[in-house]
């Protein structure tokens, strides 16, 4: 099987094991058919990005064992629906993007330029 790409054109890094994310639980934003919510955008979630999200009815702060769901804080890294990136992005609160652990497939959703744009400068950030 054939590594999966980044945004970058590059092998797809991971995102995070600590809280483990991505669709498939692996800490990397794989995706694959199943996964209709394209849950390819490692971000590094902020406390209005939270604060946002849960307005909007997603809370992601509040930990759901039941789901292996540790809850996030700022600082955590997370694979992020494109489409909820996107519109964090249009309400201004978007976190920041680690591109090299962002699969290809966000690029189906959302433009290189708004990723790039939200990109932090350090990975490890």
């Amino acid at each position: 099987m054939e590594p999966s790409l980044n945004v970058m054109g590059g092998v797809l890094q991971p995102c995070s094991k600590d809280p483990v994310t991505g669709f498939y639980r692996n800490g990397c934003c794989d995706t694959g058919p199943e996964d209709a919510g394209s849950h390819t955008v490692c971000v590094i979630v902020t406390a209005e990005f939270l604060a946002m999200s849960a307005y909007l009815g997603n809370d992601l702060s509040t930990p759901r064992p039941e789901f292996r769901f540790p809850g996030l804080k700022p600082g955590d890294r997370w694979c992020l629906c494109a489409a909820r990136f996107m519109q964090a992005a249009q309400e201004l609160a978007a976190p920041k993007v680690v591109l090299e652990a962002t699969h290809a497939a966000a690029l189906d959703i959302l433009p290189l330029e708004l990723l790039r744009a939200h990109a932090v400068a350090d990975p490890q950030g």
